[in-house]
Order: structure tokens, then sequence, then C-alpha cells
């Protein structure tokens, strides 16, 4: 009995803190150990103590979830923990003109390693360096081009 007590009070615990450490792994083991306890309830304490820790456990699971995602979310230790705010940003393609910028010269304007930044013709763009590391000010010519960044070497 002590075992199936344990189980779920570690279960439960493991689903609680898995809010504050994400990856998933935590709310799994905590799963399996409550799916564990309510097996061992069956076998050992019998079927209507079985169903009786099923539904204690989904009870419990629904009460957790709720102090998680309705009450933790207001509080000052729970903010730190969740999004309040949209992430923004987006992905532009460079387009056709990438083409247009193969043979021209370009400058690193961060570490290419093999991927970074350059300018070309006063515009910023991302690059990827064929010739590996690449640092900062060096002067390099397009040699390529896709729609998402151009690519770069080491002029000869």
């Amino acid at each position: 009995m002590s075992l199936i007590i344990l189980l779920f009070t570690i279960g439960i615990l493991l689903l609680a803190v898995e809010v504050m450490i994400p990856g998933g792994i935590l709310g799994i083991a905590g799963g399996v150990l409550l799916f564990t306890g309510c097996i061992l309830s069956f076998v050992q304490l019998g079927t209507n103590e079985g169903i009786l820790a099923i539904g204690v456990t989904l009870a419990a699971a629904i009460i957790v979830f709720y102090i998680q995602f309705k009450i933790l979310p207001k509080t000052a230790f729970g903010k730190r923990f969740f999004l309040n705010e949209a992430v923004s940003g987006t992905s532009t393609a460079i387009g056709d003109e990438a083409r247009d910028l193969i043979g021209k010269a370009a400058e690193s304007v961060t570490v290419l390693s093999p991927s970074g930044y350059v300018m070309v013709e006063g515009k910023r763009y991302e690059a990827f360096s064929r010739s590996g590391h690449i640092s900062v000010g060096t002067v390099l010519e397009v040699v390529d081009a896709n729609h998402f960044q151009i690519v770069v070497a080491t002029k000869l």
C-alpha cells in the first residue's frame, strides 16, 4: 500500500514540476509512475480499489493541470515560467535578386563559421562560407545563391 502511495505522490510531483523544467521527460516519467500505481492497485488491492485509484489519479491530474495553467501564471513565481507576449519575427527570402549578387564583392560583418552575415553593396545578407571559418572584415566573393542565403568564398 505504501509503495502505491509513493508512486502516486512522486508521479503527481513530476507532473507538477514539468511546467518548470520543460522537455517532456519528467511528465512522461510521472505518467508512467501513475500508471504503475494504478496497475499495482488493481493487482494488490482488487478491482474496486483499482478503479478508485484511476479516479483519484485523474482528479489529481486535473487539479494539478488547473493549478499549473490557470493559477500559477498569475503568481509572481509563475510569471517567470510562462510567456506573456508573442515573439514575432519573420524569415524573408532574398528572392530573385540573389542571383544578381553572384560575382560581387562581399565583406563579412560577423564571424562566418560557416554561416553568418556579410555586406554586399551596403546591404546585409545571411551567408554561408565555402571556405570554412571566416573572421570579421574579410573580403569575400559571392559564388552562389539560393532564395534564403548567399554562398561566399575568399577571394583568390
